[in-house]
């Protein structure tokens, strides 16, 4: 049997694994305001997390601003509103981003997320180059998965090469891309969908990139995947194992990758918030617990454990904080870290690991033969395929062939709610006063001559990040970056 650290990877992407460093303990949070979200950051390092990740509202993700009549009554609720720079700047407030890793959750306006990071970053003096973490910018799955999309798939895909082109040479360290199944799975896929469906997607950005002219080996080892741990404890397990073998081959042998790292699959896991039940929320504990060991056996690079009250509402932070604390135990007090792939040899894990590793790659080859990613799904097959998929989870629920405890058995009656965290009201009309005071306060000669640049350069073949970042730095906001890119690219309508 092939050693953890050797091609193709099953056993773990290093030797030692956690023997030498855990995985990054993150936890999910944003909510509200900048400032509100940046004392949940402070709360969460002074407990132990090793990286912040940073949950955007949905204006934000769709690339609008708090006082766009479209965002009414939605900022700050699913996560935190950024508006500009000014804001990312009190986000991040008092915390050194040179000396942390921070991931952020954001697709459609990823580029202009990390735009506002890097500038941030500048003003604290740090060396750009040596900013560690991820944007999500894994636009695919939006538009199959999740929907916070804003521009057509090729004009969407154009972006993310730009973005790749840039972060190569002006923050080599930064996951560009973290590619992701955990929306497929949490839409319904099984486990062999998220595998085929993540890494289809994979394909087309590596296709894309390599169309562009990237060398693979320039931006491969900076590209990073995001996976869902599930209730099933031991398919998870395989399936993370059978992820690693099956990209190795991809890289080496579609994409003929020279350098070993380009072939390491290298994810962060959050545990199945579809798990989490309403019903007698305290057991949520147990289901996080299970989900979150099973990624490490598993080998991830990176966890978020959810909180117990997520299928109530946002976490508290006394929720938070016994999430990281499960994290913490699994790492400390299980002796699991003592040794890498401790469940590999096992005739079960082993022929579990055969069986996904081959039928992800019969869905592979089933997209390849429509013309690939973009053709399946402008056709909805991998929609449809996921929408099948949930039907029948969801079937088995209700015929009680499959068992949820506390919603199909074992109910109790529960008078006692756990507390649910609120949103203060206030938030909104806080934000639209702060934003209008920044647009008060801007130069807008300079503001619209970098909004014509980046539109030039949107409608000609110009890399778009330069402009971004320099319109960004003129106090630009989301939306009207978002906006100037809407004019060129138009917007992208689901036909079904």
């Amino acid at each position: 049997m092939l050693k953890p650290g050797e091609f193709p990877y099953t056993r773990g992407i290093y030797a030692d694994m956690y023997r030498s460093r855990f995985w990054t303990m993150r936890q999910y949070a944003g909510f509200g305001t900048a400032e509100e979200s940046n004392r949940r950051y402070r709360y969460l390092l002074s407990q132990g997390t090793t990286g912040l990740s940073v949950a955007f509202d949905l204006p934000t993700q769709m690339g609008l601003d708090p006082d766009n009549p479209l965002a009414a009554g939605e900022v700050g609720r699913t996560g935190v509103s950024i508006a500009s720079l000014a804001d990312m700047r009190k986000l991040f407030d008092g915390i050194r981003l040179d000396q942390v890793s921070t991931s952020m959750t954001i697709n459609s306006t990823a580029a202009i997320l990390l735009a506002f990071y890097v500038l941030v970053a500048r003003e604290q003096g740090a060396d750009q180059r040596k900013l560690s973490g991820t944007i999500q910018n894994d636009i695919l799955k939006e538009y199959v998965a999740r929907g916070t999309y804003i521009f057509p798939p090729r004009p969407a895909m154009r972006i993310i090469t730009d973005l790749f082109a840039w972060a190569t040479v002006e923050v080599p360290e930064w996951n560009t891309i973290s590619i992701s199944g955990y929306h497929i799975r949490e839409a319904g896929s099984t486990a062999v969908q998220e595998v085929a469906f993540t890494f289809a997607n994979a394909i087309a950005y590596i296709e894309s990139a390599v169309a562009a002219g990237l060398d693979v080996d320039s931006f491969a080892p900076r590209l990073s995947f995001f996976f869902n741990a599930h209730s099933d404890f031991l398919t998870e397990i395989a399936k993370f194992r059978a992820a690693r073998r099956l990209y190795a081959h991809l890289m080496k042998d579609r994409f003929r990758a020279k350098n070993d790292r380009s072939c390491m699959l290298r994810f962060h896991t959050q545990t199945a918030g579809s798990s989490l039940t309403a019903q007698q929320p305290d057991v949520n504990l147990v289901r996080t617990a299970i989900e979150a060991l099973s990624a490490v056996l598993g080998g991830t690079q990176s966890l978020h454990t959810n909180s117990r009250d997520e299928a109530l509402g946002l976490p508290t932070e006394e929720s938070a904080q016994l999430a990281l604390r499960t994290q913490q135990i699994i790492a400390y007090e299980t002796g699991v870290t003592q040794t890498p792939d401790p469940l590999g040899g096992s005739k079960y894990i082993e022929e579990l690991t055969d069986e996904i590793e081959r039928s992800a790659l019969d869905y592979i080859r089933r997209i390849d033969a429509m013309g690939g990613t973009l053709r399946a799904i402008e056709a909805g097959f991998i929609q449809a395929e996921i929408q099948n998929a949930a039907f029948d989870f969801q079937k088995d629920i209700e015929s009680g062939k499959r068992i949820i405890v506390g919603v199909n058995r074992f109910q109790m009656d529960e008078k006692d709610k756990a507390p649910v965290f609120r949103i203060d009201p206030g938030v909104e009309a806080a934000q639209l006063e702060s934003l209008r005071e920044m647009k008060a306060a801007r130069n807008g000669f300079v503001l619209h001559a970098r909004l014509a640049e980046l539109e030039e350069a949107a409608r000609g073949s110009a890399n778009l990040m330069p402009r971004i970042l320099a319109a960004a730095e003129a106090l630009a906001t989301v939306g009207e970056i978002s906006d100037t890119l809407r004019r060129v690219f138009g917007e992208y309508r689901d036909a079904s």
